[in-house]
């Protein structure tokens, strides 16, 4: 069975490149402007500044109002969105074939000309200081959020995308454009789109509006930030169970033993089937969700577990969440085990390459973090190849008792958790 992917890549005279992938079966194209830039590139005082500029483009340009962006896109159906990570911002939308001139005039006309109008910069901040409010009332996304910053304590790895109540309140429109223009340049842009479309004519149309865009200077980050195996007990009495963040610094996302890393973590908790899920909620019945979780990134990267349980059992699924890293560490996995975990690999893969929108968004990352492109075959055999013996020398190596760092949110009476119950 054959999965080729029929894409193409230009490289304009500014540095901009334009990758398409063609797939004649479908109606519609979906294509991002990917920006190499997010909330790791911003200092401490601008915090939040890559998820504001995100927010600010869609409130209109010199030549469209934020009303006639969203009536334009709602009079071709089109899909318009945006996000903001911690080492991109992406400008996407999806559209019928036969609309992309459109949608490409909409979508560039958004990223390139924005006007920062300062009674948008004020309504917009309060939108944001409002998200900052929802995050912090929910559970699940602030013990994440304050693992990541207790984790990666100092570096803007470990700084909230959407910036803090204190910094966000301190951006103005100067800080805006010259983020923009620090950012938004040739040379720091990947457009990448999937879909019914021509790569030749499509990339000539996207000359065409970003021609006029000067090339700029890559602009160097902080090096990768040491990991800080630190224990935070935040006391929540509002909450009813207790939310439960552990995790250990893993590889960088274009490391060889990716694969490795990523079967193991899928043994571990990555779905029904796993250990951790199988253990801790089939046969015990402690929590009702329970994962781990891979975070790469350029230079480093993370490997977490997320529980939510009682105060009572608490320190019982912290137990239990080691024994698993034990006898991974120990233990060769079963034979069919491996397997499972291949056969669950490889499916999400494919089925999340079924959409334009995923294949537009998976050859932006490739270009931006390999500088070339691994067909579905590849990525498969690279999967197959991974030894039961390869996995457990990954776990040996990530799960060392001195790099574990663990965040407790929740009503903690009586939970008491130190370093010496974290031997694994």
């Amino acid at each position: 069975m054959t999965h080729e992917r029929n894409y193409r890549r230009t490289v304009l005279p500014n540095g901009l490149i334009v990758l398409t992938e063609r797939m004649d079966h479908l109606r519609s194209v979906a294509m991002g402007v990917w920006i190499k830039s997010g909330s790791r590139c911003e200092t401490a005082e601008s915090n939040g500044i890559s998820h504001f500029v995100e927010h600010m483009l869609f409130k209109g340009t010199r030549s469209r109002s934020a009303q006639r962006i969203a009536r334009e896109m709602d009079s071709i159906g089109g899909n318009l969105d945006a996000f903001t990570g911690k080492e991109t911002i992406c400008f996407n939308v999806k559209s019928l074939s036969d609309h992309v001139p459109i949608a490409l005039d909409v979508l560039t006309d958004l990223v390139l000309n924005p006007v920062f109008a300062l009674p948008d910069i004020e309504r917009e901040r309060g939108v944001i200081l409002e998200e900052i409010k929802m995050d912090e009332d929910n559970p699940d996304i602030l013990v994440h959020e304050l693992f990541t910053q207790s984790f990666w304590r100092g570096h803007p790895l470990g700084k909230p995308i959407l910036g803090t109540k204190a910094t966000v309140a301190n951006l103005d429109q100067k800080s805006l454009f010259a983020y923009h223009s620090d950012r938004f340049h040739g040379g720091n842009i990947v457009f990448s789109a999937a879909g019914n479309l021509d790569h030749d004519r499509f990339a000539e149309a996207v000359a065409a509006k970003f021609s006029p865009l000067a090339a700029g200077e890559t602009l160097h980050e902080l090096p990768a930030p040491e990991a800080s195996a630190r224990v935070v007990l935040r006391n929540k009495k509002s909450l009813e169970q207790v939310q439960i963040c552990l995790g250990l610094p893993a590889p960088p996302i274009t490391d060889e033993s990716r694969y490795a890393t990523l079967i193991l973590n899928t043994v571990l908790g990555g779905g029904m089937s796993s250990r951790l899920f199988q253990t801790i909620r089939e046969e015990r019945g402690m929590v009702y969700s329970i994962y781990s979780d891979l975070a790469p990134y350029r230079d480093t990267g993370t490997l977490m577990v997320f529980a939510g349980t009682s105060a009572a059992n608490a320190l019982e699924v912290v137990d239990l969440i080691l024994a698993e890293f034990r006898g991974l560490k120990q233990d060769l996995l079963p034979r069919e085990e491996l397997t499972r975990a291949k056969d669950q690999l490889k499916g999400n893969i494919l089925l999340g390459l079924e959409s334009s929108n995923a294949r537009m968004a998976n050859l932006a990352r490739q270009e931006m973090y390999f500088h070339n492109f691994m067909t579905v075959e590849e990525v498969i055999a690279r999967i197959d190849a991974v030894q039961a013996s390869e996995v457990q020398s990954m776990a040996q190596q990530l799960f060392d008792h001195d790099k574990i760092a663990v965040t407790l949110l929740g009503r903690l009476d009586g939970v008491k958790l130190t370093r010496s119950r974290l031997a694994c």
